[in-house]
Order: C-alpha cells, then structure tokens, then sequence
C-alpha cells in the first residue's frame, strides 16, 4: 500500500480528506499570541474573521518532523511506501521537517517531494498523486512523475486590499496607500517556488484581464487536468472572476477552494486565484 501525506496549506479538509484516503499534517497559526493548529482548532473563516481583528499580521510556523515521522513509522510497521507533498521549501520549513523524519525513520521506502507551490496548487499535485496511485502504479514511479509534474503547476491570484501586503512587509506603507485609491489590484503567484508579484491592474476586472494575459504567455492549459477556482475570506465577486476565465478558456468542470492561512495571511480576505496544469 501506498500512504499519501501533505500538509494543511494544500487547503484540503478533514472530510476530503478520507475520501482520497490521505493524511494532513497541519501547520502551526500564531494569532495575537495563541497558537492554532491550522484546520484542526481554526478553520479558514474563523481564521479571516480574526485576521481582520488583529492589529499584528499572524504568523505560521512548520510541524514538527515527530509529527511526520508518527506517519512515518506507523507506514514502517505495516511495510507501506510513503508519498509526502510540502507547500514550497522556500516559503516554510515544513519541507526540511518532513526531511528530517524521513532520517529519523530510518526506512527507504519514503518520498519526499517539495511542491514548490501551495493551497491549491499543492492540491492539484495531491490529487495526482492519489490518481496514480489509483492507476496501481509504485511509489517509485509515482514520485518521478510528481517531480515532472509539479514544473507544469501553475497558480495565479489578485489581491482585494493592499493592507496585509504592507504589514508582511511586502510592499510600502506609501505605496499601499496609493495603490489603496487607486483601486490597485496586485497580481501574484508563485514561481520557483517563491511568492512573486507578477503585475498590477486597477479593478477587479482589469485585474482577471491580466491574470487570462499572464495565462496565454505562459503557454496552454491542459484541460486533461483539474483546474481549481480558490478564494479568500469571502466568496463576493468569485462568480463573476470564475465567468471570465471560463468565457475565455472554455473549461467545464471546476473545483473550489478555501485559502487557508499561509497564502491569506499575505494575501488579505477578497483574493481570486486559479491554479491549473500548463501543457
């Protein structure tokens, strides 16, 4: 048998989470000092309704490699092989966590990939690792093909509201203030596996214009492939977000996301993203 594990910020609930028979680790939120074990003890709403609250931009902090190696060893008794998928090495350090038990374990059959990407995007990789499984291929094959597959995973999104860009330090208070009349609406993503701000449009709709150019000049979308819709904090205005894009790429089915903590700390409540497969 072959045990699947990510992390929380793939943004996969409990409940999805036993229908693709995988595991979560979850990621550690420290908001005005507690500590919160993300989609444990603060699902994504209630963790938006505080981000507004609060004066002090939360923080995130990695699991414990214990806490990858209790799956670990539980996979070793039992003779399994072990797929584990992190959000990108560069943005936590739940990547080295997952190294570290791997280590610990002292068991050959484990696989550690880093995504180099996170929430949906990292979604979308768990979901292929759960059909290759399906597919009855080894975990050997299926870490190869995962390492290839993750180069094709895109994720792109608008940012609502400057404020929390300007707290995490990612943008100046004059700028903000700026952009904030304006009406501006960053553009970010990921990109080998860091947070980048792609470009800048005034408007949520000039915004997803941009978002479709951003998507053209990167190449084709593999329509083979699942393509998710992901939110922040509210759902207001991801109807007409999500018309556009299938207006202009003439995709079919979709899947939605809650972004949890990690990606909305920086991103503030009211971002628009779609992750897809480039061909």
């Amino acid at each position: 048998m072959i045990k699947i594990i990510t992390d929380s910020t793939s943004d996969i609930d409990v409940t999805y989470a036993k229908e693709l028979n995988i595991d979560i680790v979850p990621l550690k939120v420290i908001i005005d000092g507690k500590e919160y074990k993300d989609r444990v003890d603060l699902q994504p709403d209630q963790f938006y309704s505080l981000l507004e609250k609060s004066e002090v931009l939360p923080t995130t902090s990695q699991p414990s490699p214990q806490e990858f190696l209790n799956y670990y060893e539980e996979a070793k008794e039992k003779g399994d092989s072990v797929i584990v998928m992190t959000l990108s090495g560069t943005i936590s350090g739940t990547y080295q966590s997952a190294n570290i038990a791997k280590d610990l374990a002292e068991y050959e059959n484990i696989y550690v990939i880093d995504s180099l990407n996170a929430t949906q995007a990292l979604r979308l990789l768990v979901l292929k690792a759960v059909a290759l499984r399906e597919e009855g291929k080894d975990a050997e094959t299926i870490f190869n093909e995962l390492q290839a597959y993750k180069e094709r995973v895109r994720i792109v999104a608008f940012v609502d509201t400057l404020e929390y860009l300007c707290k995490g330090g990612r943008m100046s208070k004059t700028v903000a203030a700026a952009g904030t009349l304006l009406k501006v609406k960053p553009i970010i993503g990921l990109r080998d596996g860091k947070l980048e701000m792609f470009s800048k449009a005034r408007g949520a709709v000039k915004a997803t214009a941009k978002i479709i150019e951003l998507i053209h000049e990167d190449g084709e979308i593999d329509f083979k492939e699942p393509i998710c819709i992901g939110y922040t904090g509210n759902d207001e205005g991801l109807e007409k977000f999500e018309q556009a894009l299938r207006d202009e790429f003439k995709f079919e089915d979709v899947l939605h996301g809650f972004v949890g903590p990690v990606i909305g700390t920086h991103a503030g409540p009211g971002a628009r993203l779609i992750a897809y497969v480039k061909k």
